[in-house]
């Protein structure tokens, strides 16, 4: 992994991995930003965010779940519900006053439980190809047949990825993640949601922020389609999207 960062600060917990976070102190609201899948804390959103933050004078927070980057455990291991526990852990101890949730992609989803456990800290949300429900949605729906027998057989069925390595999904990762599903029903959420999605993204379809921005409650959500966006939306322009949009609602 290129990770151009100085050693992180370790979270310690009892009976949980450790995980690996960055911290910046500042005036609230803070932002707090909740990586993708298979994803780490060092990628072009995370900090450029980061940045801006610290020009603003605004405090700042970023995280590897476990199993990610440089927190420790195996991703094959966990589910929806541990990096769920891993993003309210970090939250509760590692921030103080209101914050907004910057989630990207699988971030996204974990953004939203964390605002429904949190609403009291939450000022406001913006998801970046935001992908809540995908493993119900995309991942199970995309399996092949030998993907499905591999998967009953293992326990897991390895993805081809143009990110990386290919991209594990695990049994338990499919199965757990039926208890956190959103899009079957309102969602009780009454901060500000910004959307920002683009119409090329190979891997989240840009109509499933459409259904999310349906289901939410609040009626302050703004949807951002970037016609020639891909699914990471970490081009200069899209970059100054995303500060801009995090910097509106800070003020």
């Amino acid at each position: 992994m290129n990770d151009p960062d100085p050693p992180p600060d370790w979270l310690a917990r009892p009976n949980a991995p450790r995980l690996a976070y960055r911290r910046s102190a500042g005036r609230a609201p803070g932002t707090v930003f909740l990586g993708g899948f298979a994803s780490d804390m060092t990628g072009t959103k995370a900090t450029a965010l980061e940045a801006a933050a610290r020009a603003a004078g605004r405090a700042f927070l970023r995280f590897d779940y476990r199993g990610h980057g440089r927190s420790e455990g195996r991703i094959e291991e966990a589910t929806i519900g541990d990096w769920l526990s891993d993003a309210l852990a970090a939250f509760d101890q590692l921030t103080q006053g209101p914050q907004i949730l910057v989630g990207s992609s699988m971030g996204g989803w974990i953004a939203l439980l964390l605002a429904l456990a949190r609403p009291d800290k939450v000022r406001a949300l913006v998801g970046v190809a935001a992908a809540p429900d995908f493993t119900e949605r995309l991942v199970r729906r995309e399996l092949s047949e030998a993907d499905r027998e591999t998967l009953a057989r293992e326990g897991v069925v390895y993805r081809p990825s143009q990110y990386g390595p290919p991209t594990p999904f695990t049994s338990a990762l499919l199965e757990e993640g039926r208890k956190h599903l959103l899009l079957d029903h309102r969602i009780s959420i009454g901060v500000p949601v910004r959307l920002l999605h683009g119409q090329r993204d190979p891997d989240v379809p840009w109509q499933l922020s459409l259904t999310l921005a349906e289901k939410l409650e609040t009626s302050d959500v703004r949807i951002e389609l970037v016609k020639d966006g891909d699914h990471r939306l970490s081009r200069p322009q899209d970059i100054q999207l995303l500060v801009r949009t995090v910097e509106e609602l800070a003020d």
